[in-house]
């Protein structure tokens, strides 16, 4: 299961955060085994986010979780579309776009345990 946990130091509609979510949902079929069926997301808006020393510019920082990916298999793709999707949908320039990958061992669902060594 992906989980996106997303922030931007900008203000999203709900009409912007919608078409993110759809962006997102096309770009994580990008990574070989996964699709939207089991994506997960979290949106924060309006944070206070720095780079540089400075906030004048909006920024998006996010945090990609995905099961059972050890390779990074389609990361740079993955990586690529949401990038173009923040500049397309919310104006914020590419070298503003950070993703942070964190590779999954083992999620809990519904009470049960799901480790990666189960998909071998």
């Amino acid at each position: 299961m992906p989980f996106l946990n997303i922030q931007t130091s900008c203000a999203v509609s709900r009409e912007q955060e919608t078409e993110l979510k759809s962006r997102i949902e096309k770009a994580i079929s990008l990574v070989p085994g996964k699709s939207e069926a089991y994506l997960l997301l979290s949106l924060r808006d309006n944070c206070r986010l720095w780079l540089g020393g400075s906030d004048a510019e909006p920024i998006a920082y996010i945090e990609a979780a995905i099961f059972a990916n050890e390779g990074h298999f389609g990361y740079p793709a993955f990586a690529a579309a949401v990038t173009q999707a923040f500049c397309d949908v919310l104006g914020i320039a590419p070298k503003r776009v950070y993703v942070k990958f964190e590779d999954i061992a083992a999620w809990a669902v519904g009470g049960q345990c799901i480790d990666r060594k189960m998909f071998g």
